[in-house]
Protein backbone atom coordinates (compact mmCIF):
# COMPACT_ATOMS: atom_id res chain seq x y z
CA UNK A 1 0.00 0.00 0.00
CA UNK A 2 1.29 3.44 -0.93
CA UNK A 3 -0.05 4.90 2.33
CA UNK A 4 1.96 2.47 4.46
CA UNK A 5 5.10 3.13 2.43
CA UNK A 6 4.46 6.84 2.87
CA UNK A 7 4.14 6.49 6.65
CA UNK A 8 7.38 4.54 6.89
CA UNK A 9 9.30 6.95 4.67
CA UNK A 10 7.90 9.94 6.54
CA UNK A 11 8.88 8.49 9.93
CA UNK A 12 12.37 7.55 8.73
CA UNK A 13 13.01 10.99 7.24
CA UNK A 14 11.38 13.26 9.83
CA UNK A 15 11.72 11.10 12.94
CA UNK A 16 8.01 11.01 13.77
CA UNK A 17 4.78 9.58 12.38
CA UNK A 18 2.65 11.90 10.23
CA UNK A 19 -0.38 13.39 11.94
CA UNK A 20 -2.58 13.11 8.84
CA UNK A 21 -2.55 11.65 5.35
CA UNK A 22 -4.65 13.25 2.63
CA UNK A 23 -5.66 11.53 -0.60
CA UNK A 24 -6.57 13.54 -3.72
CA UNK A 25 -7.48 11.80 -6.99
CA UNK A 26 -6.33 12.46 -10.50
CA UNK A 27 -8.97 12.79 -13.16
CA UNK A 28 -9.91 11.83 -16.66
CA UNK A 29 -12.07 14.13 -18.74
CA UNK A 30 -14.68 12.22 -20.71
CA UNK A 31 -15.50 15.23 -22.91
CA UNK A 32 -15.17 19.00 -22.80
CA UNK A 33 -11.61 20.02 -23.64
CA UNK A 34 -10.33 23.59 -23.25
CA UNK A 35 -13.84 24.72 -22.34
CA UNK A 36 -13.32 25.33 -18.61
CA UNK A 37 -11.37 28.58 -18.93
CA UNK A 38 -14.00 29.69 -21.45
CA UNK A 39 -16.70 29.39 -18.76
CA UNK A 40 -18.10 26.35 -20.54
CA UNK A 41 -19.10 22.80 -19.65
CA UNK A 42 -16.87 19.85 -18.84
CA UNK A 43 -17.56 16.22 -17.92
CA UNK A 44 -14.63 14.76 -15.95
CA UNK A 45 -14.54 12.07 -13.33
CA UNK A 46 -12.09 11.60 -10.49
CA UNK A 47 -10.24 8.30 -10.86
CA UNK A 48 -8.76 5.69 -8.56
CA UNK A 49 -5.21 6.94 -9.12
CA UNK A 50 -4.27 9.46 -6.49
CA UNK A 51 -1.71 11.64 -4.77
CA UNK A 52 -1.04 11.08 -1.07
CA UNK A 53 0.30 13.83 1.19
CA UNK A 54 1.44 13.14 4.75
CA UNK A 55 1.78 16.11 7.08
CA UNK A 56 3.00 16.93 10.59
CA UNK A 57 3.18 20.32 12.27
CA UNK A 58 6.54 21.84 13.14
CA UNK A 59 7.41 24.18 15.97
CA UNK A 60 9.07 26.68 13.64
CA UNK A 61 8.15 28.51 10.43
CA UNK A 62 9.78 26.07 8.02
CA UNK A 63 8.10 24.00 5.32
CA UNK A 64 10.14 20.87 4.66
CA UNK A 65 9.11 18.47 1.89
CA UNK A 66 10.12 14.95 0.88
CA UNK A 67 9.07 13.75 -2.60
CA UNK A 68 9.12 9.96 -2.75
CA UNK A 69 8.38 9.76 -6.47
CA UNK A 70 11.18 12.13 -7.42
CA UNK A 71 14.04 10.01 -6.06
CA UNK A 72 13.43 11.26 -2.51
CA UNK A 73 14.28 14.82 -3.48
CA UNK A 74 13.68 17.42 -0.78
CA UNK A 75 12.69 21.05 -0.56
CA UNK A 76 12.74 23.54 2.29
CA UNK A 77 11.67 27.16 2.61
CA UNK A 78 10.63 29.65 5.28
CA UNK A 79 7.14 31.06 5.71
CA UNK A 80 8.73 34.33 6.86
CA UNK A 81 10.53 34.95 3.58
CA UNK A 82 9.36 35.54 0.03
CA UNK A 83 8.47 32.21 -1.55
CA UNK A 84 10.30 32.00 -4.84
CA UNK A 85 9.97 29.77 -7.88
CA UNK A 86 12.36 26.80 -7.72
CA UNK A 87 14.17 26.65 -11.07
CA UNK A 88 15.48 23.09 -10.69
CA UNK A 89 12.61 21.16 -9.06
CA UNK A 90 9.37 21.69 -10.92
CA UNK A 91 7.40 19.41 -8.58
CA UNK A 92 8.16 21.66 -5.62
CA UNK A 93 6.66 24.71 -7.30
CA UNK A 94 3.15 23.28 -7.03
CA UNK A 95 3.64 23.06 -3.26
CA UNK A 96 5.32 26.46 -3.03
CA UNK A 97 2.50 27.91 -5.13
CA UNK A 98 -0.19 26.61 -2.78
CA UNK A 99 1.62 27.96 0.27
CA UNK A 100 2.10 31.31 -1.45
CA UNK A 101 -1.57 31.48 -2.45
CA UNK A 102 -2.79 30.66 1.06
CA UNK A 103 -0.58 33.40 2.48
CA UNK A 104 -1.74 35.92 -0.13
CA UNK A 105 -5.35 35.19 0.81
CA UNK A 106 -4.63 35.73 4.49
CA UNK A 107 -5.05 32.16 5.68
CA UNK A 108 -2.87 31.02 8.59
CA UNK A 109 -0.13 28.63 7.50
CA UNK A 110 1.76 26.49 10.00
CA UNK A 111 5.32 25.24 9.64
CA UNK A 112 5.06 21.61 8.48
CA UNK A 113 6.89 18.50 7.46
CA UNK A 114 5.31 17.11 4.29
CA UNK A 115 5.90 13.94 2.30
CA UNK A 116 4.35 13.30 -1.10
CA UNK A 117 3.77 10.18 -3.18
CA UNK A 118 1.15 8.81 -5.54
CA UNK A 119 0.32 6.77 -8.60
CA UNK A 120 -1.18 9.37 -10.94
CA UNK A 121 1.01 9.13 -14.07
CA UNK A 122 2.98 12.36 -14.40
CA UNK A 123 2.88 14.36 -17.60
CA UNK A 124 0.08 12.18 -18.96
CA UNK A 125 -2.82 14.63 -18.84
CA UNK A 126 -4.44 12.96 -15.81
CA UNK A 127 -3.98 15.96 -13.50
CA UNK A 128 -1.19 14.81 -11.24
CA UNK A 129 -0.40 18.48 -10.60
CA UNK A 130 -3.99 19.36 -9.64
CA UNK A 131 -4.15 16.35 -7.30
CA UNK A 132 -0.95 17.54 -5.63
CA UNK A 133 -2.27 21.09 -5.26
CA UNK A 134 -5.57 19.91 -3.77
CA UNK A 135 -3.94 17.46 -1.37
CA UNK A 136 -1.38 20.01 -0.18
CA UNK A 137 -4.08 22.66 0.32
CA UNK A 138 -6.08 20.31 2.55
CA UNK A 139 -2.92 19.18 4.36
CA UNK A 140 -1.92 22.74 5.21
CA UNK A 141 -5.45 23.60 6.35
CA UNK A 142 -5.50 20.49 8.52
CA UNK A 143 -2.14 21.38 10.05
CA UNK A 144 -3.14 24.97 10.78
CA UNK A 145 -6.48 24.04 12.33
CA UNK A 146 -5.91 20.67 13.92
CA UNK A 147 -8.70 19.01 11.96
CA UNK A 148 -10.75 19.28 8.81
CA UNK A 149 -14.24 17.95 8.24
CA UNK A 150 -15.47 16.28 5.08
CA UNK A 151 -16.43 19.61 3.52
CA UNK A 152 -14.79 22.42 5.42
CA UNK A 153 -12.50 23.62 8.16
CA UNK A 154 -14.52 25.30 10.88
CA UNK A 155 -11.96 28.10 11.14
CA UNK A 156 -11.32 28.78 7.46
CA UNK A 157 -14.70 27.77 6.02
CA UNK A 158 -12.61 26.18 3.30
CA UNK A 159 -15.17 24.39 1.15
CA UNK A 160 -14.35 22.19 -1.81
CA UNK A 161 -14.75 25.00 -4.34
CA UNK A 162 -12.32 27.19 -2.40
CA UNK A 163 -9.82 24.33 -2.22
CA UNK A 164 -10.04 24.04 -6.01
CA UNK A 165 -9.71 27.80 -6.51
CA UNK A 166 -6.57 27.93 -4.37
CA UNK A 167 -5.03 25.11 -6.40
CA UNK A 168 -5.94 26.76 -9.68
CA UNK A 169 -4.54 30.11 -8.54
CA UNK A 170 -1.30 28.43 -7.51
CA UNK A 171 -0.93 26.95 -10.98
CA UNK A 172 -1.94 30.17 -12.76
CA UNK A 173 0.00 32.67 -10.68
CA UNK A 174 3.03 30.77 -9.39
CA UNK A 175 3.65 27.86 -11.75
CA UNK A 176 2.69 29.83 -14.84
CA UNK A 177 0.08 27.65 -16.53
CA UNK A 178 -3.18 29.43 -17.41
CA UNK A 179 -5.35 26.38 -16.68
CA UNK A 180 -9.06 26.51 -15.94
CA UNK A 181 -10.60 25.13 -12.77
CA UNK A 182 -11.77 21.71 -13.99
CA UNK A 183 -8.80 19.65 -12.80
CA UNK A 184 -8.73 21.04 -9.28
CA UNK A 185 -12.52 21.03 -8.90
CA UNK A 186 -12.97 17.39 -9.88
CA UNK A 187 -10.07 16.40 -7.60
CA UNK A 188 -11.70 18.22 -4.69
CA UNK A 189 -15.33 17.37 -5.47
CA UNK A 190 -15.50 14.06 -7.34
CA UNK A 191 -18.42 11.72 -6.64
CA UNK A 192 -17.81 8.00 -6.27
CA UNK A 193 -19.20 6.02 -9.22
CA UNK A 194 -20.05 9.14 -11.24
CA UNK A 195 -18.71 11.61 -13.73
CA UNK A 196 -19.41 15.23 -12.84
CA UNK A 197 -20.97 17.77 -15.18
CA UNK A 198 -19.33 21.06 -14.21
CA UNK A 199 -20.70 24.40 -15.34
CA UNK A 200 -17.53 26.49 -15.21
CA UNK A 201 -19.50 29.73 -15.22
CA UNK A 202 -21.27 29.24 -11.88
CA UNK A 203 -19.54 26.02 -10.67
CA UNK A 204 -22.78 24.06 -10.55
CA UNK A 205 -21.99 20.36 -10.19
CA UNK A 206 -24.26 17.58 -11.48
CA UNK A 207 -23.31 13.91 -10.93
CA UNK A 208 -23.75 11.74 -14.03
CA UNK A 209 -23.85 7.94 -13.86
CA UNK A 210 -21.64 5.93 -16.21
CA UNK A 211 -23.75 3.17 -17.84
CA UNK A 212 -23.23 -0.18 -16.11
CA UNK A 213 -22.16 -1.89 -19.32
CA UNK A 214 -19.22 0.49 -19.93
CA UNK A 215 -15.74 0.56 -18.41
CA UNK A 216 -13.39 3.53 -18.38
CA UNK A 217 -10.09 2.64 -20.04
CA UNK A 218 -7.24 5.15 -20.19
CA UNK A 219 -4.40 4.55 -22.63
CA UNK A 220 -1.22 6.53 -22.08
CA UNK A 221 0.65 7.28 -25.30
CA UNK A 222 3.79 7.82 -23.19
CA UNK A 223 4.42 11.03 -25.09
CA UNK A 224 5.02 13.31 -22.14
CA UNK A 225 3.30 16.64 -22.03
CA UNK A 226 4.35 19.89 -20.42
CA UNK A 227 1.48 22.36 -20.28
CA UNK A 228 3.62 25.30 -19.26
CA UNK A 229 6.06 24.64 -22.09
CA UNK A 230 3.41 23.74 -24.68
CA UNK A 231 0.98 25.88 -26.61
CA UNK A 232 -1.71 25.63 -23.92
CA UNK A 233 -1.37 29.25 -22.84
CA UNK A 234 -1.43 30.35 -26.47
CA UNK A 235 -4.74 28.56 -27.01
CA UNK A 236 -6.25 30.38 -24.06
CA UNK A 237 -5.02 33.71 -25.38
CA UNK A 238 -6.56 32.97 -28.78
CA UNK A 239 -9.92 32.23 -27.16
CA UNK A 240 -9.74 35.46 -25.19
CA UNK A 241 -8.99 37.36 -28.40
CA UNK A 242 -12.24 36.10 -29.93
CA UNK A 243 -14.24 36.96 -26.80
CA UNK A 244 -12.76 40.45 -26.87
CA UNK A 245 -13.64 40.80 -30.55
CA UNK A 246 -17.30 40.20 -29.67
CA UNK A 247 -17.07 42.26 -26.46
CA UNK A 248 -18.22 39.35 -24.29
CA UNK A 249 -16.62 37.99 -21.10
CA UNK A 250 -15.94 34.55 -22.58
CA UNK A 251 -16.81 32.22 -25.45
CA UNK A 252 -19.68 30.86 -23.32
CA UNK A 253 -21.71 33.85 -24.55
CA UNK A 254 -21.37 32.90 -28.23
CA UNK A 255 -23.09 30.32 -30.40
CA UNK A 256 -22.27 29.21 -33.95
CA UNK A 257 -24.64 31.75 -35.52
CA UNK A 258 -23.19 34.73 -33.64
CA UNK A 259 -19.66 33.58 -34.36
CA UNK A 260 -20.19 33.25 -38.08
CA UNK A 261 -22.17 36.47 -38.44
CA UNK A 262 -19.50 38.52 -36.64
CA UNK A 263 -16.31 36.83 -37.76
CA UNK A 264 -15.10 39.62 -40.04
CA UNK A 265 -11.79 40.85 -38.66
CA UNK A 266 -10.90 37.59 -36.91
CA UNK A 267 -7.91 35.65 -38.18
CA UNK A 268 -8.67 32.11 -39.34
CA UNK A 269 -6.77 30.43 -36.50
CA UNK A 270 -8.66 32.26 -33.75
CA UNK A 271 -11.92 31.47 -35.53
CA UNK A 272 -11.11 27.75 -35.52
CA UNK A 273 -10.35 27.85 -31.80
CA UNK A 274 -13.73 29.40 -31.07
CA UNK A 275 -15.53 26.94 -33.33
CA UNK A 276 -14.07 24.10 -31.30
CA UNK A 277 -15.07 25.57 -27.93
CA UNK A 278 -18.63 26.38 -28.99
CA UNK A 279 -19.13 22.94 -30.53
CA UNK A 280 -17.51 21.21 -27.57
CA UNK A 281 -19.87 22.87 -25.09
CA UNK A 282 -22.81 21.55 -27.10
CA UNK A 283 -21.26 18.07 -27.22
CA UNK A 284 -20.79 17.97 -23.43
CA UNK A 285 -24.49 18.53 -22.81
CA UNK A 286 -25.41 15.99 -25.47
CA UNK A 287 -23.02 13.51 -23.85
CA UNK A 288 -24.77 13.86 -20.49
CA UNK A 289 -28.05 12.97 -22.20
CA UNK A 290 -26.46 10.02 -24.02
CA UNK A 291 -24.95 8.65 -20.80
CA UNK A 292 -28.24 8.97 -18.97
CA UNK A 293 -29.96 7.02 -21.76
CA UNK A 294 -27.16 4.49 -22.17
CA UNK A 295 -27.03 5.41 -25.87
CA UNK A 296 -23.69 3.96 -26.91
CA UNK A 297 -24.07 4.92 -30.57
CA UNK A 298 -24.47 8.56 -29.60
CA UNK A 299 -21.60 8.32 -27.10
CA UNK A 300 -19.41 6.99 -29.90
CA UNK A 301 -20.44 9.77 -32.27
CA UNK A 302 -19.90 12.58 -29.75
CA UNK A 303 -16.48 11.38 -28.62
CA UNK A 304 -15.37 10.95 -32.25
CA UNK A 305 -16.56 14.47 -33.08
CA UNK A 306 -14.75 15.86 -30.05
CA UNK A 307 -11.49 14.23 -31.09
CA UNK A 308 -11.78 15.45 -34.68
CA UNK A 309 -12.46 18.97 -33.41
CA UNK A 310 -9.38 18.86 -31.19
CA UNK A 311 -7.37 17.64 -34.16
CA UNK A 312 -8.63 19.96 -36.89
CA UNK A 313 -9.88 23.08 -35.10
CA UNK A 314 -8.00 23.33 -31.82
CA UNK A 315 -4.93 21.54 -33.20
CA UNK A 316 -3.79 19.91 -29.97
CA UNK A 317 -3.53 16.24 -30.93
CA UNK A 318 -0.38 14.61 -32.25
CA UNK A 319 0.08 11.63 -34.60
CA UNK A 320 0.70 9.11 -31.80
CA UNK A 321 -2.54 10.11 -30.08
CA UNK A 322 -4.47 9.95 -33.34
CA UNK A 323 -3.10 6.44 -33.94
CA UNK A 324 -4.25 5.31 -30.49
CA UNK A 325 -7.75 6.66 -31.08
CA UNK A 326 -7.95 4.85 -34.41
CA UNK A 327 -6.74 1.56 -32.90
CA UNK A 328 -9.28 1.67 -30.05
CA UNK A 329 -12.12 2.81 -32.32
CA UNK A 330 -11.46 -0.09 -34.69
CA UNK A 331 -12.13 -2.50 -31.81
CA UNK A 332 -15.16 -0.94 -30.12
CA UNK A 333 -16.97 0.60 -33.11
CA UNK A 334 -20.27 2.13 -32.01
CA UNK A 335 -20.43 0.11 -28.78
CA UNK A 336 -18.44 2.80 -26.93
CA UNK A 337 -16.37 5.92 -27.53
CA UNK A 338 -12.77 7.12 -27.59
CA UNK A 339 -11.01 10.48 -27.77
CA UNK A 340 -7.93 12.30 -26.59
CA UNK A 341 -8.22 13.59 -23.04
CA UNK A 342 -6.37 16.41 -21.33
CA UNK A 343 -4.71 19.58 -22.51
CA UNK A 344 -3.17 18.03 -25.59
CA UNK A 345 0.25 17.58 -27.21
CA UNK A 346 0.64 14.03 -25.90
CA UNK A 347 -0.69 12.28 -22.84
CA UNK A 348 -3.67 9.92 -22.92
CA UNK A 349 -6.79 8.85 -24.70
CA UNK A 350 -9.92 7.90 -22.79
CA UNK A 351 -12.31 5.21 -23.92
CA UNK A 352 -15.70 4.04 -22.71
CA UNK A 353 -15.53 0.35 -23.52
CA UNK A 354 -17.97 -2.54 -23.06
CA UNK A 355 -16.63 -4.79 -20.32
CA UNK A 356 -16.26 -7.73 -22.67
CA UNK A 357 -14.16 -5.71 -25.13
CA UNK A 358 -11.62 -4.27 -22.68
CA UNK A 359 -9.14 -7.12 -23.20
CA UNK A 360 -9.58 -6.80 -26.98
CA UNK A 361 -8.68 -3.12 -26.74
CA UNK A 362 -5.55 -3.96 -24.75
CA UNK A 363 -4.54 -6.64 -27.25
CA UNK A 364 -5.02 -4.32 -30.23
CA UNK A 365 -3.01 -1.51 -28.63
CA UNK A 366 -0.17 -3.91 -27.79
CA UNK A 367 -0.19 -5.40 -31.29
CA UNK A 368 -0.31 -2.19 -33.31
CA UNK A 369 0.77 0.93 -31.42
CA UNK A 370 4.49 0.26 -31.04
CA UNK A 371 4.75 -0.88 -34.65
CA UNK A 372 3.14 2.38 -35.84
CA UNK A 373 4.87 4.84 -33.50
CA UNK A 374 7.93 3.22 -31.94
CA UNK A 375 6.38 3.79 -28.51
CA UNK A 376 4.83 1.42 -25.98
CA UNK A 377 1.49 2.47 -24.53
CA UNK A 378 0.39 1.88 -20.93
CA UNK A 379 -3.21 0.96 -20.16
CA UNK A 380 -4.96 2.07 -16.97
CA UNK A 381 -8.40 0.64 -16.23
CA UNK A 382 -10.08 3.29 -14.09
CA UNK A 383 -13.09 3.66 -11.84
CA UNK A 384 -14.94 6.92 -11.04
CA UNK A 385 -13.93 7.92 -7.52
CA UNK A 386 -14.63 10.41 -4.75
CA UNK A 387 -12.79 13.68 -4.27
CA UNK A 388 -10.16 14.64 -1.71
CA UNK A 389 -10.37 12.98 1.69
CA UNK A 390 -8.41 12.13 4.81
CA UNK A 391 -7.30 8.53 5.21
Amino acid sequence: MKSEQLRKKFSAHFGREPEKIIKAPGRVNLIGEHTDYNEGFVLPCAIDYCTLVAVMKRDDRQIRVLALDWSDETDAFSLDEEIKFHPDQMWSNYIRGVVSELKLRGYPVQGCNIAVTGNVPQGAGLSSSAALEVAVTVALVAAANGSISETQSKDLQLDRLTIAQIGQAAENNFVGCACGIMDQLISSSGVDGHALLIDCQDYQLTPVVIPDELSIVIVNSNVRRGLVDSEYNQRRAQCETVASHFDVPSLRYLDEEKLQSGKVGLDSTALKRAEHVIGENRRVLSMVSALNKGDCVEISRLMAQSHESMKSLFEITIPAIDQLVSIVASVIGESGGVRMTGGGFGGCVVALVPHDRASDVADAVEAKYEHLTGLRATIYPASPSAGVSLI
